[in-house]
C-alpha cells in the first residue's frame, strides 16, 4: 500500500501521458461509437423499444446531435490548449467549484463503471452460469489488471472489432425484420413523451452523451499537444477531428436506432416483458439463429471489459485533472481515480437486486450529472483566457448553452414525473 502512494505529490515527478497508445490506430469517436455497444446502452435501448415502441427514437437524433456538438466542442479545447477537461477546470476555475464539479464527474465515472462491470458480470453468467456478484469480481480484477499493467493494448483493438461487427449486424437485421419504417421516421423527429417513459428517455441521453466520454476525449486529443506552436497544424486537427467524430456519431445513431428498431419489433409488438438484458440475444435470432446467446454473451463480455477499461482511464483522467496533471497510470493520481471508481462500482453492484433497472438507472444518472460538465465545458471553451483566439464563436457559446438548458429541463421534467 505504501508503494502504491510513493509518488503522491513527490516533489520533481512530473506525470507523463500514458494510456493513449491505442489512439494511434483508431480515432477518438471511433471509440465513443464503440462505447455506443457498451451495456448501459443495451439496456437503455432494449427498454426504449421493448415498452415504447417507436416513440423514443427521436431522443436517439437529439442525443446525437448534441454528442457530436459536445465530443468536438471538448476535442476543441484538448487540441488548442494541451488541457483535458479536469486540467483545465482544476486551472480556471475557482478551487470551491471545480472541486465540486469533478466531484460529481467521478460519481458519474462510478455510475458507468457499474453499467459496465454489471454488463460483463451478466456475460460470464451467461456463458459460465457464474452468480452475478462474483462475475462482477472477476471483471473487475481483470480490468484493472490490464489498466495498471497496460497491457489492455494487446486486446483492445479486437474487442474493439469484434464488438463494432456485433453493432454493424443489428443494422444489416433491419432488412430481416418487419419495420414500420413511416412511423419509425416520424419518431426520430418528433418529440413524445409516453406515460411513465421519463426515466426510460434519460437512460437513453445519459447512454449516448456520457459525461465520462467528454473527460476521455479531451485527454485522448492530448497525445497530440506537439502541434499546440503551429496554428496551421491546429486548424487543420480541429477540421480532421470534426469529420472523424461526425462521421463516427452518424454510425453510432444508426446502431442505437437499429437496437430500439429491433427492440420494437421484438418485443413490443408481440408485447412481451423485458426484465432482464440476457433477453436481447433475442435481437440477434433472425441472423444468428440457436447461436444468438451465444454470441451475444461473448459481445456483451467483451463490450462491458471494453467499456470498463476506457470509463476506468476516464475517471483515472478525471482524478489526475484535479491536481492538474495529465493520465498516466504510473502516476497515483491516475491510479486512485481508476480504483476509485471500479472499486465504488463494485461495491454498489453487491447492494443491487436487480441487475437490468440497475444498468437503466445508472444511466438515467449519467443525464443527471450531465448539464453540470456541460456548463462547465462550454464555460471554459468560451473564455478568452483559456482558448485564446480558439475560444467559441458567440453562435456556438449560445447554441451549447442552448444543449446545457435542454438538458437541465429534461432533468427537471424527470424530477416531476416522480411525483
Amino acid at each position: 500500500m505504501f508503494k502504491l502512494l510513493k509518488n503522491i505529490d513527490r516533489k520533481g515527478y512530473k506525470a507523463r501521458y500514458g494510456g493513449l497508445e491505442i489512439f494511434k490506430f483508431i480515432g477518438p469517436g471511433l471509440l465513443v461509437t464503440v462505447g455506443f455497444i457498451d451495456p448501459g446502452n443495451w439496456a437503455s435501448n432494449l427498454a426504449a423499444g421493448a415498452d415504447y415502441g417507436y416513440a423514443l427514437l427521436w431522443m436517439v437524433t437529439l442525443s446525437t446531435i448534441m454528442l457530436i456538438l459536445l465530443q468536438h466542442n471538448v476535442a476543441h479545447l484538448g487540441i488548442a490548449t494541451g488541457l483535458c477537461l479536469s486540467e483545465a477546470a482544476a486551472i480556471y476555475v475557482k478551487p470551491k467549484y471545480a472541486r465540486l464539479l469533478l466531484s460529481s464527474a467521478m460519481l458519474a465515472s462510478i455510475s458507468t463503471s457499474l453499467a459496465e462491470i454489471l454488463g460483463g458480470a451478466i456475460a460470464l453468467n451467461m456463458l459460465l452460469d457464474i452468480p452475478i456478484r462474483a462475475a462482477a469480481v472477476l471483471v473487475t480484477i481483470f480490468v484493472m489488471i490490464m489498466l495498471y499493467t497496460n497491457s489492455y493494448r494487446m486486446i483492445e483493438k479486437w474487442i474493439i472489432a469484434f464488438v463494432s461487427v456485433i453493432g454493424l449486424s443489428f443494422l444489416y437485421e433491419l432488412s430481416l425484420v418487419n419495420i414500420d419504417w413511416n412511423t419509425a421516421i416520424n419518431s426520430w423527429v418528433t418529440p413524445s413523451f409516453p406515460k411513465g417513459s421519463m426515466i426510460v428517455i434519460m437512460s437513453v441521453l445519459g447512454a449516448v452523451v456520457m459525461p465520462h466520454n467528454l473527460f476521455l476525449h479531451s485527454e485522448i486529443i492530448q497525445s497530440r499537444q506537439w502541434n499546440l506552436e503551429n496554428d496551421k497544424v491546429i486548424k487543420k486537427q480541429l477540421k480532421y477531428e470534426f469529420f472523424d467524430t461526425l462521421f463516427s456519431m452518424i454510425i453510432g445513431w444508426a446502431i442505437n436506432s437499429a437496437m430500439i428498431l429491433l427492440a420494437a419489433a421484438t418485443f413490443f409488438k408481440t408485447k412481451t416483458e423485458v426484465t432482464e438484458l440476457q433477453q436481447a440475444n433475442k435481437l440477434l435470432a433472425p441472423l444468428l439463429g440457436h447461436h444468438a446467446s451465444f454470441v451475444f454473451a461473448i459481445a456483451l463480455l467483451f463490450a462491458g471489459i471494453a467499456s470498463t477499461i476506457t470509463s476506468g482511464m476516464a475517471a483515472g483522467s478525471i482524478f489526475s485533472g484535479m491536481f492538474k496533471e495529465p493520465y498516466d497510470i504510473k502516476d497515483n493520481h491516475s491510479r486512485l481515480g481508476v480504483a476509485i471508481s471500479l472499486v465504488l462500482a463494485l461495491g454498489i453492484i453487491f447492494l443491487i437486486s436487480n441487475p437490468f433497472n440497475g444498468l437503466i438507472i445508472s444511466q438515467m444518472f449519467l443525464s443527471i450529472q450531465l448539464p453540470f460538465t456541460i456548463f462547465l465545458q462550454v464555460y471554459l471553451t468560451s473564455s478568452e483566457k483559456v482558448m485564446g483566439k480558439y475560444k467559441n464563436s458567440l453562435f456556438s457559446k449560445i447554441l451549447l448553452y442552448v444543449l446545457g438548458g435542454i438538458v437541465t429541463l429534461l432533468n427537471i421534467a424527470l424530477f416531476v414525473s416522480m411525483f
